[in-house]
């Protein structure tokens, strides 16, 4: 079974043969994915002293520690007040070239899952364009004007699907963090409110290209993950798996017909450079989720405290859980 098939048969839960795999630095990865470009954007970034600043295709600025995370925080946010949205320009992804790498990367031979990042997702972006803490109170007090910029971003994302499926993707990449450690940034209530009909009129159009939805989300979701599934998440990309009750967890992504892509839990159990527990982390995994689980590394090991030894202790774990060899 090629590399396409092994991921859509977990997704689909065709009996496969092995856990999916997208792990960097020349290991085992089962993914080709390629991202799009806004039409007459270029990203700015500068230096003063020890953070850097940068803006993004939105217009919001950016700040982080030039030694700290990659992504850093909101600086300024482009919406500061209510009447500056009548003007916000959206970034454009109407243009066909927006899609060109991709299309030229997706239309070599290759026997692995197509996968097109296209960004963020609602909440995600809309969040920023406000400022965190005034988007939440947002929620509460302006629903009206909240709803109308979800609407102005969710015709970016529909751009962007219409491209990703353009291209012959075989999903598309998505990401929404929600939760805390113990539950929702918000209401179940307010989700569904602001979120769920959007959510599934976009996943739809996906949908209709033969598509797959994979989400990101970090944080406890449980409450909405059926609201979620109903709204055509395919795959949930979870990287602190260890926040849910894995078995409950694992019993509804198989009733629902979904996968999990994780890799092992970023919080409690990679960042204690405990080998034994890494070890037994990859292996419970594995087994708890063993049909719908597509496995890989985190992106940022620096930002998490991780160092690369520990992340192949993990690696190594899971080619021993399928027979295959760590080395390539």
């Amino acid at each position: 079974m090629e590399a396409r098939e092994i991921i859509l048969a977990n997704i689909d839960r065709t009996d496969p043969p092995r856990c999916g795999m997208t792990f960097d630095r020349d290991r085992i990865n089962d993914m080709l994915g390629c991202g799009l470009r806004p039409n007459g954007y270029q990203q700015q970034r500068w230096v003063d002293g020890k953070v850097e600043y940068y803006d993004d295709e939105w217009g919001n600025i950016w700040v982080r520690m030039r030694e700290g995370s990659i992504k850093g925080e909101i600086h300024r946010p482009a919406v500061e007040s209510w009447d500056q949205l009548a003007t916000l320009e959206p970034p454009d992804y109407s243009h066909p070239d927006c899609a060109a790498e991709m299309m030229a990367r997706f239309s070599q031979p290759t026997d692995k899952f197509k996968i097109a990042h296209i960004g963020g997702w609602i909440f995600d972006n809309a969040r920023y364009l406000r400022k965190m803490e005034t988007y939440f109170c947002d929620m509460a007090l302006y629903p009206e004007e909240l709803q109308r910029m979800h609407r102005l971003v969710a015709t970016v994302y529909e751009q962007k699907i219409h491209l990703a499926g353009s291209t012959g993707a075989d999903g598309i990449m998505i990401g929404e963090d929600m939760g805390t450690q113990t539950g929702l940034l918000f209401s179940p209530q307010m989700f569904r409110f602001y979120f769920k009909e959007l959510y599934r009129r976009l996943m739809g159009i996906a949908h209709d290209y033969g598509m797959k939805v994979l989400m990101h989300s970090c944080g406890q979701n449980w409450a909405i993950l059926p609201d979620l599934l109903d709204a055509g998440v395919d795959v949930f990309q979870l990287d602190q798996p260890a926040l849910y009750d894995m078995p409950q967890l694992a019993a509804l992504l198989k009733a629902r017909n979904a996968a999990l892509w994780s890799p092992v839990d970023i919080q409690q159990i990679l960042p204690t450079g405990d080998r034994l527990r890494i070890e037994a982390g990859a292996q419970e995994m594995c087994d708890i989720f063993e049909g719908g689980l597509i496995c890989k590394n985190y992106g940022d090991l620096h930002g998490i405290g991780v160092k690369p030894e520990w992340d192949m202790w993990a690696y190594t774990a899971i080619c021993a859980r399928f027979g295959l060899p760590a080395d390539g």
